[in-house]
């Protein structure tokens, strides 16, 4: 045989060599590929691509966040709880986009974390405190065997003293960032995109959730968005003008409907002219 058809029979093709170099390496969390690469996270990371959408857009005078909600049964009894939008605090709110019974997890540890620091300082838990506190819980689940990372990313909405109003996000790896205005979910970066034509600086509260709303109706793969596939809450002043006590409020079906009307609305009105 020639040297020349020795080479062929051992050379591999490059995708089928990269994807059997993967599965060599992503059954374990705590495993580096060659490439420097943890795929279990990457895998979290992908499944949270897959779930309902969340934005999150922060002003000087509150906090909105809004999410897609996938539960649409009718004959599903909710209750008052809600699938996206939680209370950590007063004066803190998230949302969540991954996988719920993972999310439960985190978001009891968080409320515990805040109460405890309550109790210990009598003042409201700093939010980027608990922000870190919440990641290091989720990086523990990346670097030790026999566990696998969570399948949820947040976004942080709240206020304290010392920084104001602040929108964090924070993924399954344990990394989190400060935003004026994100987006996780599924098309996130569509929604990204959208957010960052669309936001302005000094926006108001009122603004800010038609924005989020806006947002929404663009990601969703229904052409007509509806008060019962959105979820959005706010934190803000109680009173606007002595700014004295912040609040966490999830928006009631009333004003749910409004921004829906006007975001399609102004939806059909943008594919008017287009026509035109």
């Amino acid at each position: 045989r020639s040297s020349t058809h020795i080479r062929a029979q051992g050379r591999v093709d490059a995708p089928q060599a990269s994807s059997t170099m993967a599965r060599r390496y992503d059954s374990h969390t705590t495993t580096f590929s060659p490439e420097g690469r943890l795929y279990q996270v990457e895998y979290a990371m992908e499944a949270i691509s897959h779930a309902g959408a969340a934005v999150g857009v922060r002003t000087d005078h509150g906090v909105v966040l809004a999410a897609e909600k996938k539960i649409l049964s009718k004959l599903l009894e909710t209750g008052t709880s809600s699938e996206k939008m939680h209370k950590l605090d007063d004066h803190l709110g998230v949302a969540v986009a991954g996988i719920n019974s993972d999310a439960n997890i985190l978001i009891n540890s968080a409320r515990l974390t805040a109460q405890r620091y309550l109790m210990t300082y009598q003042e409201p838990v700093p939010m980027e405190q608990l922000v870190q506190t919440l990641c290091d819980q989720k990086q523990g689940y990346t670097q030790y065997g026999g566990l696998r990372p969570f399948g949820v990313s947040f976004l942080f909405g709240g206020w304290d003293k010392n920084c104001g109003f602040q929108l964090y996000q924070s993924d399954p790896s344990g990394n989190y960032a400060g935003w004026m205005a994100t987006a996780i979910g599924a098309n996130a970066t569509a929604a990204q995109a959208i957010l960052k034509t669309e936001y302005k600086e000094g926006m108001t509260l009122l603004e800010a959730k038609q924005l989020a709303t806006k947002v929404l109706k663009q990601t969703m793969d229904s052409t007509k968005l509806e008060a019962e596939k959105v979820e959005m809450s706010e934190v803000g002043w109680v009173n606007a003008e002595t700014k004295e006590n912040v609040e966490y409020r999830v928006l009631q079906t009333k004003e749910l409907t409004a921004l829906c009307d006007e975001a399609n609305a102004e939806a059909e009105a943008k594919a008017a002219a287009g026509k035109k």
